[in-house]
């Protein structure tokens, strides 16, 4: 709806002899009494040219020209703002828009010829994938599929860390198991993993090995056996969610030697030594960010000669800009909120474009049942499960519980509340309104013969003006601009918003409306109307990656 309005104000501005540098927007009003939309671009001007801005407002309103019958009204109100109200004729023949591209409404092509990589989950292969990490598993698909609606060529990355002093301690932690299994009394250290899952590879060691490996010192065997298992049952748990992947990235060829023989975590102490951003003391290498304006250095090589997070991370982003991509997201846990800061100022030191790079953090996990909260840690084996989640409420419950609140905020996912079967679950509630609708149209068939695909005479719709059927038809009209928004903010939670208030004006219009009972042609309209918003909820629910029953 905005490309309908922008360039006739631009135009209008122009005639109007009005030179700003202020872009023109559009918003919607949250009061109806002040438009359906409205723009400050004469307040902003009059701001800039020091004049009067409902003067500026009222030069504006004559150059105005719009297609017949589409605007009622034009008023300036407040300090100079110009609020516009659609005709019902306009707003529901809009709305025939919906039924024309079905499953492509809402699309654009902004990113067409572009390509995009969002990567996301990143989630260490040293045990089952907690609650925390499929917050941001579900995000980062949903921010794909945004991508995706715009004509992004889209890759979904996964950057596998396989390398690093973490997968010592797993590869550890399972031959002292293996070892218990092999009747020796061993010590183990509480830096170690502990849950169950140590113990099931260690079990899978010695069946396989027997006690032959009884008494080796060697750690690789029981590391890669524990990484391809553990890696094996994270891909099947974010399955079970609807998230895939397109590629891998191995964290340990970034400390693999080519050809020259060097590595690429090398070649980035080397190229920030060169721009004099490293340092070393205290048996370390340092990022000196101290030039940068902050407190403190940041490490890049510990003394132990074990590289930081930092380093790869620096080295891996270089990767995705050889690799020619226009959009670089990285969907973060609240856990790289210091770090990811110090990485993108690397990037830009070596002279990489920063701008294509979007960050989305999102906060930590804390699941409720029955009042009581549920700690998480990995290694001392009490973890909340993802799994045990999915088994408890159902992907589609599990999916959009983190996403109904804003990836900046702390959620605490509600168990009881995401198995109740009534209005108060927003998974219900969104799922009653598409099976309703279909219900409505099974019986519309039935009783009317109604088929929309034998007979699709949309321009019924016209007809259509009851308070309720327009404040529906106009929430259709706002699904293509809301797609925008959740993109430009990397914030799915508003189309979870968008779609619930979409799901409240069908049940609105379908208690004040009645559709089989009314004169034929406007039963029909009422039925068009339904479909439409079937229509969208379907478009929603494929970007929110949640099913779209049609019973219940």
């Amino acid at each position: 709806m905005h490309e309908f309005f922008l360039p006739v104000i631009a135009r209008a501005v122009e005639a109007a002899g009005i030179v700003t540098e202020n872009p023109i927007r559009i918003e919607q009003p949250a009061d109806k009494k002040f438009g359906d939309f409205s723009t400050n671009i004469a307040f902003l001007a009059a701001k800039e040219l020091r004049k009067n801005p409902r003067e500026l407002a009222q030069q504006i309103i004559p150059h105005l020209s719009f297609p017949p019958d589409t605007i009622a009204k034009i008023e300036v109100a407040g300090a100079g703002f110009i609020n516009f109200y659609l005709t019902p004729l306009f707003i529901m023949q809009s709305v025939e828009q919906v039924l024309l591209y079905t499953d492509r409404y809402g699309e654009g092509a902004s990113g067409k010829g572009k390509r995009a990589i969002v990567e996301y989950v990143s989630a260490n292969p040293t045990g089952p994938l907690t609650i925390g990490r499929g917050r941001g598993g579900v995000l980062g698909d949903c921010i794909a599929n945004l991508f995706a609606t715009q004509g992004y060529d889209i890759t979904r990355e996964y950057y596998f860390n396989d390398a690093g002093r973490q997968m010592q301690i797993l590869g550890e932690s399972v031959k002292l198991r293996y070892r218990e299994l092999c009747g020796q009394i061993v010590e183990f250290p509480a830096t170690h993993y502990q849950g169950d899952y140590i113990r099931e590879i260690a079990e899978q060691v010695f069946n396989d090995h027997g006690a032959a490996l009884a008494g080796t010192e060697e750690v690789d065997l029981f590391k890669n056996t524990a990484e391809s298992i553990i890696f094996s049952a994270i891909r099947a748990t974010l399955e079970r969610l609807g998230i895939r992947h397109d590629s891998f990235f191995n964290e340990h060829t970034l400390y693999t030697p080519d050809e020259t023989g060097t590595t690429a975590n090398q070649r980035v102490i080397e190229a920030l030594g060169e721009k004099e951003f490293i340092s070393k003391y205290d048996g370390a290498t340092w990022f000196m960010t101290t030039k940068l304006g902050q407190e403190k250095d940041k490490v890049l090589i510990k003394s132990t000669g074990e590289p930081s997070y930092r380093l790869p991370d620096i080295a891996y982003h270089l990767t995705k800009y050889k690799r020619g991509f226009d959009v670089i997201v990285n969907v973060f846990g609240a856990d790289h909120i210091d770090e990811y800061p110090d990485v993108i100022e690397a990037l830009k030191i070596l002279g990489e474009d920063t701008s294509r790079i979007r960050i989305a953090i999102n906060q930590f996990v804390t699941t409720t049942v029955d009042g009581q909260s549920v700690k998480m840690s990995t290694r001392k084996g009490n973890a909340d499960l993802l799994d045990d989640l999915i088994d408890d409420v159902g992907a589609d419950a599990t999916r959009l519980f983190f996403i109904m609140r804003g990836k900046d905020s702390h959620l605490n996912f509600d168990v009881e509340l995401a198995k109740k079967q009534s209005r108060e679950n927003p998974v219900f509630y969104l799922h009653y309104a598409h099976a309703r609708i279909c219900s409505l149209l099974r019986l519309a068939k039935q009783e009317i013969g109604f088929d929309p695909h034998s007979d699709p005479d949309y321009h019924l719709l016209r007809l259509l003006d009851n308070p309720a059927e327009i404040q529906l038809g106009f929430a259709l009209l706002d699904y293509p601009d809301m797609i925008k928004t959740s993109l430009r903010l990397l914030e799915p939670q508003k189309m979870v918003e968008y779609l619930h208030s979409l799901a409240e004006l069908f049940h609105r219009f379908y208690q004040e409306c009645p559709i089989l009972k009314a004169e034929p042609e406007i039963a029909r309209a009422r039925l068009f109307l339904s479909l439409a918003t079937r229509q969208v909820l379907r478009n929603g629910f494929r970007i929110l990656g949640v099913s779209a029953p049609e019973s219940m």
